[in-house]
């Protein structure tokens, strides 16, 4: 590895701009170094499936010349020369592929005609993407094994997932390959990732983060990003937040920006502690032990930490009146994909459990899907009365269990949804702050015996990742990870 790769690869995104800003290095130096990290170390891990090279070299040249001419308004973009990934998954480039982790997608390697509005903010933060990152097919897993790609492995250690379904982002940056990457998160794909591979994964509140031109905001899913360090993910918070045109749900705006908050003082907060299954279901003794130690840090900051959660979170009755939607929107992503290519996608082209779900959304009624709406809106209600009640944040694991080794997901002959059986099992601290809008951030505080990461996750009242950074911040400075790297 070259002296400047080698140099380079754990800085975060914020040191890296300092260089390209400073002229230490250039910006094409820079994507020079992320290239050569990314073929030397992705072999083992499948983490990045499209390499664009010589379009972020251009990039990067122009940003040097820019400089050079002493441009007063390039040097203001927060991430200037950065390199960066893109999730395959619904984000749009302009001239660049886009599968979705589908192998029909894959094999016609539709070209997007317009940029999400995100990947025009990422751009224009001075964020260069040098490619995407693997997904499995519709995002629809918490393991990153598409059968179009093969399985993204954990840097970690390679038997185990890096998680989904923005595995390969996360798998990218911590093995040093990027600073930070594209993630989204419909039901913990951003937190998922992160707390399999010790890194820090924001997901926001509902609405924070437009996701037009050509999706809602009014669902589960937002998108953003995995980083190294706190201060990344508010800076490019700062960056990339806000409304679109047309959009319909949107957070309320930020006092101050949210990089202010990484030297706030939040004050003594009332914390509420889950070191359990909220619905009696076994969970991992090295998770326990992630989120009691966390505790104990959040005590030893001058906060409060009690045993407390929302009992909304102990209704069993919530994923069936929800299955509706879900199997629903996976139709219209199946749907969506063969409008990318000109044509329906048959059985034998799409993954038997996202084909399952599609076909089970066929026998959906229009007063069950309302019903589903219905279930939503409820459970939102109930879940953030808790914060209307009085306290802070809620910390809980993030996961059920340490990182799952490849496979553990996988289909059984006859059995096509054991792999969302075995989601369910690996996953339930997650998808409820989707359905509740609220934002929750995995921090990467303990590893286990075995080297691997366990985080644990961070959730606060609708709209205020403000605080969650806040604490975020605290930890990161009473507990530093960034100098835990995978061997």
């Amino acid at each position: 590895m070259s002296e400047i790769a080698d140099r380079t690869r754990w800085m975060d995104a914020t040191e890296q701009a300092e260089m390209v800003t400073s002229k230490e290095i250039s910006a094409r130096e820079m994507v020079d170094a992320a290239a050569e990290r990314i073929d030397q170390l992705d072999g083992p891990l499948n983490a990045v499936n499209m390499k664009w090279y010589d379009r972020a070299a251009g990039e990067a040249a122009a940003i040097d010349e820019a400089l050079a001419g002493g441009d007063d308004g390039v040097d203001t973009a927060p991430f200037l020369g950065v390199p960066f990934l893109l999730k395959d998954l619904y984000a749009h480039d302009t001239g660049t592929p886009l599968t979705q982790g589908n192998q029909a997608l894959r094999n016609a390697q539709p070209v997007s005609t317009f940029d999400s509005t995100l990947v025009a903010r990422f751009r224009d933060a001075g964020l260069i993407n040098l490619g995407r990152t693997s997904s499995p097919e519709l995002g629809s897993l918490p393991v990153t094994e598409p059968v179009a790609f093969g399985p993204t492995r954990n840097p970690w250690n390679t038997d185990h997932s890096p998680g989904g379904s923005s595995g390969g982002a996360a798998a990218a940056v911590a093995a040093g390959m990027v600073p930070i990457a594209n993630a989204s998160d419909g039901g913990g794909s951003i937190r998922i990732p992160a707390s399999c591979c010790g890194l820090v994964g924001l997901k926001p509140s509902q609405g924070r983060i437009t996701l037009g031109p050509e999706r809602t905001e009014n669902g589960l899913s937002v998108a953003f990003c995995v980083s190294r360090s706190v201060r990344d993910t508010a800076r490019l918070l700062d960056a990339v937040h806000g409304p679109g045109v047309g959009d319909t749900v949107i957070a309320p705006a930020p006092l101050r920006p949210f990089a202010d908050e990484l030297a706030g003082e939040p004050g003594r907060l009332r914390i509420g502690l889950l070191d359990m299954h909220p619905q009696g279901n076994p969970i991992s003794t090295d998770v326990v032990d992630a989120v009691r130690a966390a505790g104990s840090m959040l005590e030893n900051l001058g906060h409060d930490v009690e045993p407390g959660y929302p009992t909304v979170l102990e209704d069993r009755t919530f994923t069936d009146r929800f299955s509706a939607m879900w199997a629903t929107n996976m139709a219209l992503g199946i749907e969506g994909m063969g409008a990318m290519i000109g044509r329906e996608l048959t059985e034998d082209e799409v993954e038997p459990v996202n084909w399952a779900q599609a076909e089970f959304a066929k026998l959906v009624t229009g007063p069950q899907y309302a019903d589903a709406l219905a279930a939503v809106a409820q459970y939102r209600r109930e879940m953030q009365q808790w914060w209307a009640d009085g306290w802070d944040l809620l910390l809980t694991p993030t996961l059920a269990e340490p990182p799952v080794r490849i496979g553990e997901h996988g289909h059984v002959d006859g059995d096509v949804v054991a792999p969302l059986r075995r989601a369910g099992e690996w996953v339930p601290f997650t998808p409820p702050f989707n359905a509740s809008g609220q934002p929750g951030i995995s921090l990467p505080l303990h590893w286990n015996d075995d080297g691997l990461p366990i985080g644990v996750q961070l959730v606060g009242a609708y709209g205020r990742e403000d605080l969650l950074i806040s604490v975020a911040a605290q930890l990161e400075a009473a507990h530093p990870w960034a100098d835990r790297h995978p061997t």
